[in-house]
Protein backbone atom coordinates (compact mmCIF):
# COMPACT_ATOMS: atom_id res chain seq x y z
CA UNK A 1 0.00 0.00 0.00
CA UNK A 2 1.07 3.50 -1.11
CA UNK A 3 1.81 6.38 1.86
CA UNK A 4 -0.16 8.94 0.26
CA UNK A 5 -3.39 8.96 -1.65
CA UNK A 6 -5.64 12.09 -2.98
CA UNK A 7 -9.05 13.03 -3.25
CA UNK A 8 -8.33 14.79 -6.27
CA UNK A 9 -9.36 14.16 -9.42
CA UNK A 10 -6.70 11.67 -11.10
CA UNK A 11 -5.41 14.05 -13.08
CA UNK A 12 -5.56 17.63 -12.53
CA UNK A 13 -4.44 19.53 -15.37
CA UNK A 14 -3.99 23.21 -13.82
CA UNK A 15 -4.80 26.18 -14.58
CA UNK A 16 -7.37 27.56 -16.46
CA UNK A 17 -7.73 24.46 -18.98
CA UNK A 18 -11.13 21.95 -18.27
CA UNK A 19 -9.72 19.80 -20.19
CA UNK A 20 -8.31 16.51 -18.92
CA UNK A 21 -5.62 14.37 -19.85
CA UNK A 22 -6.73 10.87 -21.15
CA UNK A 23 -7.05 8.18 -19.12
CA UNK A 24 -5.96 5.07 -21.33
CA UNK A 25 -6.15 1.48 -19.99
CA UNK A 26 -2.69 0.79 -17.93
CA UNK A 27 -0.28 -1.44 -20.49
CA UNK A 28 2.98 -2.05 -19.98
CA UNK A 29 5.68 0.11 -21.64
CA UNK A 30 7.51 -1.22 -24.36
CA UNK A 31 10.56 -3.25 -23.11
CA UNK A 32 14.16 -4.34 -24.66
CA UNK A 33 16.16 -6.93 -23.44
CA UNK A 34 19.67 -5.70 -22.90
CA UNK A 35 22.24 -8.69 -22.50
CA UNK A 36 24.70 -9.53 -19.60
CA UNK A 37 28.36 -9.03 -19.57
CA UNK A 38 31.05 -6.93 -18.35
CA UNK A 39 30.40 -2.99 -18.71
CA UNK A 40 32.97 -0.01 -17.99
CA UNK A 41 31.07 2.49 -15.71
CA UNK A 42 32.85 6.27 -15.73
CA UNK A 43 35.86 6.80 -17.27
CA UNK A 44 39.55 7.67 -17.01
CA UNK A 45 41.02 7.00 -13.21
CA UNK A 46 37.55 6.68 -11.90
CA UNK A 47 36.52 3.82 -14.51
CA UNK A 48 35.62 0.30 -12.90
CA UNK A 49 34.40 -2.82 -14.99
CA UNK A 50 31.09 -4.68 -13.62
CA UNK A 51 29.29 -7.56 -14.31
CA UNK A 52 25.65 -7.41 -15.19
CA UNK A 53 23.43 -10.44 -15.70
CA UNK A 54 20.45 -10.25 -18.66
CA UNK A 55 17.92 -7.52 -17.89
CA UNK A 56 14.58 -6.14 -19.83
CA UNK A 57 14.40 -1.77 -19.63
CA UNK A 58 11.87 -0.01 -20.86
CA UNK A 59 12.54 1.39 -24.17
CA UNK A 60 11.62 5.39 -23.13
CA UNK A 61 11.62 7.02 -19.67
CA UNK A 62 7.99 7.09 -17.85
CA UNK A 63 6.06 9.22 -19.35
CA UNK A 64 3.19 11.82 -18.17
CA UNK A 65 1.00 9.52 -19.16
CA UNK A 66 2.03 6.37 -17.51
CA UNK A 67 2.58 8.04 -14.74
CA UNK A 68 -1.07 9.36 -15.14
CA UNK A 69 -2.61 6.02 -15.29
CA UNK A 70 -0.67 5.29 -12.14
CA UNK A 71 -1.91 7.57 -10.54
CA UNK A 72 -5.46 7.62 -11.60
CA UNK A 73 -5.31 3.60 -10.34
CA UNK A 74 -3.86 4.02 -6.87
CA UNK A 75 -4.60 7.35 -5.81
CA UNK A 76 -0.98 8.07 -5.08
CA UNK A 77 0.79 11.73 -4.51
CA UNK A 78 3.94 12.57 -4.94
CA UNK A 79 6.35 14.23 -2.70
CA UNK A 80 6.39 17.22 -4.81
CA UNK A 81 3.00 17.06 -3.74
CA UNK A 82 3.11 17.03 -0.15
CA UNK A 83 3.56 19.62 2.28
CA UNK A 84 6.58 19.05 4.43
CA UNK A 85 6.03 17.55 8.11
CA UNK A 86 7.06 19.94 10.36
CA UNK A 87 8.24 17.43 13.04
CA UNK A 88 10.35 15.89 10.08
CA UNK A 89 11.84 19.24 9.28
CA UNK A 90 12.03 21.38 12.69
CA UNK A 91 14.50 23.75 11.09
CA UNK A 92 12.73 24.92 8.31
CA UNK A 93 10.09 28.26 8.27
CA UNK A 94 6.99 27.07 8.41
CA UNK A 95 6.01 29.10 5.74
CA UNK A 96 8.54 26.88 3.33
CA UNK A 97 7.00 23.80 4.28
CA UNK A 98 4.21 23.69 1.45
CA UNK A 99 4.14 21.45 -1.04
CA UNK A 100 6.53 22.41 -4.44
CA UNK A 101 9.28 21.75 -6.55
CA UNK A 102 12.39 23.19 -8.32
CA UNK A 103 11.96 24.20 -11.63
CA UNK A 104 14.29 25.90 -14.25
CA UNK A 105 14.09 29.90 -14.25
CA UNK A 106 16.77 31.83 -15.83
CA UNK A 107 17.71 35.18 -16.07
CA UNK A 108 17.79 36.88 -19.78
CA UNK A 109 21.71 37.88 -19.08
CA UNK A 110 24.99 36.30 -18.87
CA UNK A 111 24.60 34.78 -15.16
CA UNK A 112 27.96 33.89 -12.74
CA UNK A 113 27.69 30.34 -13.35
CA UNK A 114 28.49 29.58 -9.76
CA UNK A 115 25.57 30.43 -8.12
CA UNK A 116 22.82 28.05 -8.95
CA UNK A 117 20.14 30.20 -7.67
CA UNK A 118 20.29 32.56 -11.17
CA UNK A 119 18.61 29.35 -12.55
CA UNK A 120 16.69 27.40 -10.10
CA UNK A 121 13.90 28.61 -8.06
CA UNK A 122 11.77 26.52 -5.73
CA UNK A 123 8.02 26.98 -6.66
CA UNK A 124 5.05 25.80 -4.31
CA UNK A 125 2.48 23.96 -6.30
CA UNK A 126 4.68 22.89 -8.86
CA UNK A 127 4.99 19.07 -9.75
CA UNK A 128 4.32 16.15 -12.36
CA UNK A 129 1.11 17.45 -13.04
CA UNK A 130 2.58 21.21 -12.79
CA UNK A 131 5.65 20.84 -14.20
CA UNK A 132 6.45 24.80 -14.27
CA UNK A 133 4.63 26.04 -11.61
CA UNK A 134 1.03 26.07 -10.66
CA UNK A 135 -0.71 27.60 -13.48
CA UNK A 136 1.18 24.79 -15.66
CA UNK A 137 -0.36 21.63 -16.55
CA UNK A 138 1.18 18.59 -18.97
CA UNK A 139 -1.71 19.20 -21.74
CA UNK A 140 0.26 18.41 -25.07
CA UNK A 141 3.11 16.59 -22.73
CA UNK A 142 1.82 12.87 -22.75
CA UNK A 143 4.48 11.79 -24.44
CA UNK A 144 6.96 13.63 -22.25
CA UNK A 145 9.09 12.15 -19.61
CA UNK A 146 7.41 12.57 -15.96
CA UNK A 147 9.23 14.78 -13.85
CA UNK A 148 9.17 16.06 -10.76
CA UNK A 149 9.92 12.83 -9.39
CA UNK A 150 11.53 11.97 -6.44
CA UNK A 151 13.01 8.69 -5.92
CA UNK A 152 10.21 7.16 -3.62
CA UNK A 153 8.16 8.27 -6.46
CA UNK A 154 9.66 6.19 -8.70
CA UNK A 155 10.14 3.11 -6.76
CA UNK A 156 6.18 3.15 -5.63
CA UNK A 157 5.83 3.41 -9.49
CA UNK A 158 7.58 0.89 -10.41
CA UNK A 159 6.19 -1.76 -7.16
CA UNK A 160 2.85 -0.94 -8.91
CA UNK A 161 3.61 -2.33 -12.63
CA UNK A 162 5.92 -5.03 -11.04
CA UNK A 163 9.32 -4.12 -11.72
CA UNK A 164 12.08 -2.20 -10.52
CA UNK A 165 14.45 0.58 -10.59
CA UNK A 166 18.20 0.27 -12.24
CA UNK A 167 20.86 -0.45 -10.68
CA UNK A 168 24.28 1.73 -11.93
CA UNK A 169 25.30 -1.12 -13.17
CA UNK A 170 22.56 -2.12 -14.99
CA UNK A 171 22.02 1.46 -16.45
CA UNK A 172 25.26 1.98 -17.88
CA UNK A 173 25.49 -1.50 -19.62
CA UNK A 174 21.84 -0.32 -21.45
CA UNK A 175 23.23 3.07 -22.81
CA UNK A 176 26.84 2.40 -23.66
CA UNK A 177 27.07 -1.74 -24.09
CA UNK A 178 30.23 -3.15 -23.97
CA UNK A 179 31.76 -0.04 -25.82
CA UNK A 180 34.45 1.42 -24.09
CA UNK A 181 35.88 3.44 -27.00
CA UNK A 182 33.26 5.67 -27.92
CA UNK A 183 32.76 9.42 -26.52
CA UNK A 184 28.79 8.62 -26.81
CA UNK A 185 26.62 5.84 -27.30
CA UNK A 186 26.43 6.53 -31.05
CA UNK A 187 30.16 7.74 -31.94
CA UNK A 188 32.75 10.27 -31.16
CA UNK A 189 30.62 12.83 -32.30
CA UNK A 190 27.79 14.22 -30.70
CA UNK A 191 26.09 15.97 -33.62
CA UNK A 192 27.11 13.11 -37.10
CA UNK A 193 26.52 14.97 -39.90
CA UNK A 194 24.85 18.04 -37.78
CA UNK A 195 22.04 15.67 -36.61
CA UNK A 196 20.98 16.06 -33.11
CA UNK A 197 20.96 12.74 -31.43
CA UNK A 198 19.82 14.00 -27.78
CA UNK A 199 17.99 16.44 -26.72
CA UNK A 200 20.65 18.78 -24.47
CA UNK A 201 21.23 22.81 -24.21
CA UNK A 202 22.55 24.85 -27.38
CA UNK A 203 23.91 28.55 -26.48
CA UNK A 204 25.25 30.10 -23.41
CA UNK A 205 23.72 28.65 -20.31
CA UNK A 206 21.32 29.80 -18.86
CA UNK A 207 20.05 32.64 -20.74
CA UNK A 208 20.89 31.84 -24.18
CA UNK A 209 18.61 28.64 -25.74
CA UNK A 210 19.21 28.16 -29.07
CA UNK A 211 16.79 25.09 -29.25
CA UNK A 212 18.82 23.78 -32.19
CA UNK A 213 17.47 20.26 -31.36
CA UNK A 214 13.99 21.14 -31.73
CA UNK A 215 13.22 21.67 -27.74
CA UNK A 216 13.24 24.29 -24.87
CA UNK A 217 12.39 22.12 -22.24
CA UNK A 218 12.31 18.13 -22.01
CA UNK A 219 11.00 16.40 -25.88
CA UNK A 220 8.86 13.36 -26.58
CA UNK A 221 10.34 10.46 -25.76
CA UNK A 222 10.44 9.01 -29.17
CA UNK A 223 12.06 12.55 -30.87
CA UNK A 224 15.88 11.10 -31.19
CA UNK A 225 17.22 7.78 -32.10
CA UNK A 226 17.68 5.06 -30.50
CA UNK A 227 20.86 3.19 -29.51
CA UNK A 228 22.05 -0.25 -30.42
CA UNK A 229 19.32 -1.84 -28.18
CA UNK A 230 16.48 0.22 -29.07
CA UNK A 231 16.40 2.65 -26.15
CA UNK A 232 15.83 6.16 -26.70
CA UNK A 233 17.37 8.46 -24.52
CA UNK A 234 19.87 7.48 -22.70
CA UNK A 235 21.62 10.28 -23.32
CA UNK A 236 19.56 14.01 -22.45
CA UNK A 237 15.90 14.88 -22.50
CA UNK A 238 15.88 13.76 -18.20
CA UNK A 239 18.35 12.38 -15.61
CA UNK A 240 17.11 9.11 -14.35
CA UNK A 241 17.22 7.52 -11.17
CA UNK A 242 19.26 4.22 -10.50
CA UNK A 243 18.78 2.60 -6.55
CA UNK A 244 23.10 3.34 -6.64
CA UNK A 245 23.94 4.64 -3.33
CA UNK A 246 26.83 6.73 -3.10
CA UNK A 247 30.01 6.09 -0.82
CA UNK A 248 30.30 7.94 2.34
CA UNK A 249 33.22 9.31 0.87
CA UNK A 250 31.99 10.61 -2.44
CA UNK A 251 29.58 12.77 -0.96
CA UNK A 252 31.92 15.94 0.36
CA UNK A 253 32.87 15.78 -3.44
CA UNK A 254 30.23 15.21 -5.10
CA UNK A 255 29.02 18.11 -7.77
CA UNK A 256 25.35 19.28 -7.37
CA UNK A 257 23.76 21.71 -9.38
CA UNK A 258 22.14 23.53 -6.50
CA UNK A 259 19.03 21.39 -5.97
CA UNK A 260 18.96 20.28 -2.73
CA UNK A 261 19.56 23.88 -1.43
CA UNK A 262 16.23 24.15 -0.77
CA UNK A 263 16.71 21.59 1.61
CA UNK A 264 20.57 22.64 2.88
CA UNK A 265 18.38 23.34 6.04
CA UNK A 266 15.95 20.26 6.18
CA UNK A 267 16.45 17.86 8.95
CA UNK A 268 16.68 14.47 7.04
CA UNK A 269 13.26 12.04 7.75
CA UNK A 270 14.34 9.29 9.79
CA UNK A 271 17.64 8.58 11.35
CA UNK A 272 21.23 10.18 9.91
CA UNK A 273 22.28 13.21 8.76
CA UNK A 274 22.86 15.30 5.48
CA UNK A 275 25.36 13.68 4.49
CA UNK A 276 24.51 9.95 5.20
CA UNK A 277 24.51 8.35 2.01
CA UNK A 278 21.16 6.57 2.25
CA UNK A 279 20.00 10.28 2.17
CA UNK A 280 21.42 10.18 -1.71
CA UNK A 281 21.19 8.19 -5.09
CA UNK A 282 23.04 8.31 -8.04
CA UNK A 283 21.01 9.68 -11.46
CA UNK A 284 22.27 8.86 -14.92
CA UNK A 285 22.43 10.24 -18.31
CA UNK A 286 22.36 13.62 -17.97
CA UNK A 287 19.50 16.28 -19.16
CA UNK A 288 18.22 18.83 -21.36
CA UNK A 289 19.76 21.74 -19.36
CA UNK A 290 23.50 19.81 -19.86
CA UNK A 291 25.96 21.80 -22.03
CA UNK A 292 27.68 19.56 -23.82
CA UNK A 293 30.52 21.96 -24.52
CA UNK A 294 31.39 22.79 -21.30
CA UNK A 295 30.41 20.61 -18.41
CA UNK A 296 30.93 16.56 -17.71
CA UNK A 297 27.38 15.63 -18.13
CA UNK A 298 27.30 14.30 -21.47
CA UNK A 299 28.72 11.50 -22.17
CA UNK A 300 30.88 8.94 -19.60
CA UNK A 301 30.47 11.28 -17.14
CA UNK A 302 26.88 11.45 -17.24
CA UNK A 303 26.64 11.16 -13.65
CA UNK A 304 25.56 12.80 -9.97
CA UNK A 305 24.59 11.94 -6.60
CA UNK A 306 21.04 13.42 -5.82
CA UNK A 307 19.17 13.52 -2.35
CA UNK A 308 16.09 11.19 -2.96
CA UNK A 309 13.78 14.01 -1.41
CA UNK A 310 15.09 16.99 -3.97
CA UNK A 311 12.25 16.40 -7.17
CA UNK A 312 13.21 18.78 -10.00
CA UNK A 313 12.65 19.74 -13.59
CA UNK A 314 14.77 17.69 -15.62
CA UNK A 315 14.80 14.57 -13.47
CA UNK A 316 12.56 11.46 -13.92
CA UNK A 317 13.35 7.49 -14.73
CA UNK A 318 12.72 4.08 -16.19
CA UNK A 319 12.25 0.72 -14.98
CA UNK A 320 14.54 -3.14 -15.16
CA UNK A 321 12.72 -6.72 -15.06
CA UNK A 322 15.80 -8.60 -14.46
CA UNK A 323 15.21 -11.82 -16.41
Amino acid sequence: MFARFSAEEPIGLAGNSAKQLKIERPSLPEMRLVPGGISTIGSGLSARRVATAPFWIDATAVTNRMFANFVFATGYVTLAETPLDPESYPTVPRELLRAGSTVFAPGRERADLQDWSNWWAFRFGACWRRPYGINSSIAGLENHPVVHIAFEDAQAFAKWIGKELPTEAEWERAAWGASVDHAYPWGEELTPNNCHMANTWQGAFPYENLRADGYARTSPVHAFPPNRYGLYDMLGNVWEWTVEMPSDGELPHHRGCGLDAPLAAREPRGNGTPTTSHLYRVIKGGSFLCVPESCNDIGRNARRIHRIDAPACHIGFRCVVRA
